[in-house]
């Protein structure tokens, strides 16, 4: 968020091992010297990307000698208690579902809260004073937890309650899904772009034995449908440009 003043060369990313995640890294190996990462076991059905985390580090460190030399420390933490709180349909076997006017039943309340205070408090002990994440309200699913005001307040508390000034950084917050693609190629490249293809995760299913043009994933759920769409956007913004 802007105005709030960061430490020199260093950052935290949230980093779920998905897609607006590792583009994320991604963008702040690109502007910080000192770049660590922190993910969070929740719970998740979707546990799968909890072993894709480590794969995308290591394909970005492999590809990429300038970033790999950039990427530090790599931190987990048990959020597990976010399960026993919540009967999201993400960290539960019900099905996903998004009724008219409600959010939908994929929404873990208070997960993005504790996330960036628990970063923040893991940070706070590190010198770290600019967190990342990948939060967007552009092409998203409705969260509240998502929105530019909410992550405004957040940044202001979380500095007030530690007595530091945190810097909250979400550069997919006004970009769309298919802006997300555009990001990595200009990032990354081609390169990038097999990584967030075929290493990273997004399906809510945890399905990674059915590939697509887009990557791996059931292909049906919410989070599939939208990575596809800004694919497809993606795709066809390029050829027109060709």
């Amino acid at each position: 968020m802007a105005g709030a003043e960061t430490t020199a060369g260093k950052a935290l990313v949230l980093f779920s091992g998905g897609q607006d995640s590792t583009t994320c890294l991604a963008w702040a190996l690109e502007r910080y010297g000192h770049v660590e990462t922190v993910g969070f076991d929740y719970g998740q059905r979707n546990r799968i990307e909890l072993e894709c985390r480590q794969d995308v580090r290591l394909e970005i460190a492999r590809h990429f000698a300038v970033w790999a030399d950039r990427l530090k420390e790599d931190h987990l933490l048990d959020l597990r208690a976010l399960s026993q709180l919540s009967n999201s349909a993400l960290v539960s076997g019900a099905a996903i579902e998004s009724g008219p006017g409600s959010l939908p039943n994929t929404f873990v309340p208070g997960r993005n809260l504790l996330f960036f205070a628990y970063a923040a408090a893991l940070a706070y002990g590190r010198g770290i004073r600019t967190l990342v994440g990948g939060m967007c309200e552009t092409d998203y699913s409705g969260y509240p937890d998502c929105r530019a005001e909410t992550l405004r307040a957040l940044q202001q508390a979380l500095s007030r309650g530690m007595d530091v000034t945190f810097c909250i950084e979400t550069p997919l917050m006004h970009v769309d899904k298919a802006g997300t693609w555009a990001l990595a190629e200009e990032l990354g490249g081609p390169p990038l772009l097999d990584i967030i293809l075929w290493s990273t995760h997004t399906c809510y299913l945890g399905r990674r034995d059915i590939r697509h043009e887009w990557g791996l994933g059931c292909g049906t759920c919410p989070a599939c449908d939208l990575r596809r769409k800004g694919y497809l956007r993606f795709t066809k913004n390029a050829q027109q440009r060709s």
